[in-house]
């Protein structure tokens, strides 16, 4: 396909697009760097958003380029991507986003994305549209990532609680409200690095796609990846309020000690994995992050029920929102 095939308009339009689903991710999303440090009340809500849209930014300067180079070139075969995959993919993502935000389901917008590629390429060419070792590893890691957490986690929290086993609880409370700002910060360094290149990775595709860059080029055009960091943090400014008391206390009782723990363990995991090129998600990783710091202290800490029902949301996300982009890759035939 070249450029003769889209309009500027239908680009334009969809490069739109992209930054809408890119502004949801952060606005989703940011729950999953927010809740811990609001729930154990070390921030308050406007600061801690605040905070996390800044160091969403930041992750310009500090995270590879890999993860958008995954999206983009190992997902689905690029002689498949057109306008109407595009437009399906996103559509599809957006509206799934939606419905899990109002929700209040910590789901990931990552997977969302994932599956809305799936079902647009496979609408428009069946199953071998996909690029199958690329598509792997990202399934992969939709158990790796929250292990990684959860052993993260529950290691930083056993470690943490063996250093300060003769302190007292005042003390550690003190310490740990101050230690909450660095890995509250880190997280939401890590998720501004991963989660920013994936809507980068949709639109190099596009722009590959459409004749305006080159499939050997090793970095989508910078104005690329300025706009797409500028709109998740834009979107992590306004916040998902919904999910934040899911994620921050009814999976289990967070204190600035476990907060601090978690998040360290999750930054972790998405630092590694955005190294590795490997688009996680940041709510499966901060949810096994959580679940292992409250596991660490004792089990019955955990509400295993809650816990349960956001696995149930990671499972159906990609195949409900594959369905979803076939219909609106459909859809964007009829009307493009």
């Amino acid at each position: 396909m070249n450029s003769l095939h889209i309009s500027i308009y239908v680009l334009g339009l969809l490069v739109f697009l992209a930054l809408v689903f890119d502004f949801m991710n952060g606005f989703h999303d940011s729950a999953n760097a927010i809740a811990t440090v609001v729930s154990t009340g070390v921030l308050k809500p406007q600061a801690a958003v605040a905070m996390a849209a800044f160091f969403n930014f930041v992750a310009i300067f500090v995270v590879s380029m890999k993860v958008a180079a995954t999206i983009g070139k190992d997902t689905i075969h690029p002689d498949v991507v057109d306008h109407y995959v595009i437009f399906g993919a996103l559509v599809g993502a957006i509206v799934w986003n939606v419905i899990t935000w109002y929700y209040g389901i910590p789901s990931s917008s990552s997977h969302a994305l994932v599956g809305g590629l799936v079902g647009a390429a496979v609408a428009k060419a069946g199953t071998g549209a996909l690029v199958a070792a690329g598509l792997l590893k990202i399934i992969l890691f939709i158990v790796l990532a929250p292990i990684m957490g959860f052993v993260f986690g529950s290691i930083i929290m056993l470690i943490v609680s063996w250093v300060f086993v003769k302190s007292t609880p005042r003390k550690v409370d003190v310490w740990f409200r101050r230690l909450q700002l660095a890995s509250a910060a880190s997280y939401s360094l890590g998720h501004g690095g991963n989660d920013a290149q994936k809507t980068m990775g949709i639109i190099w595709m596009l722009l590959i796609a459409a004749g305006y860059t080159s499939p050997t080029d090793q970095y989508p055009p910078l104005w690329v990846i300025i706009s797409c960091y500028a709109a998740i943090s834009f979107g992590t400014l306004f916040g998902g309020w919904r999910i934040v008391k899911t994620m921050g206390q009814k999976i289990t009782k967070l204190k600035p000690v476990g907060g601090f723990c978690a998040e360290t363990g999750g930054a972790i995991t998405l630092l590694l994995a955005s190294h590795w090129g490997v688009p996680v998600s940041t709510t499966h990783t901060i949810t096994g992050a959580i679940v292992g710091v409250g596991s660490a202290q004792k089990a019955s800490a955990v509400r295993w029920g809650v816990a349960g029902n956001i696995v149930w949301a990671w499972i159906f996300t990609i195949p409900a929102a594959a369905f979803m982009s076939a219909i609106a890759w459909w859809i964007g035939t009829k009307i493009l």
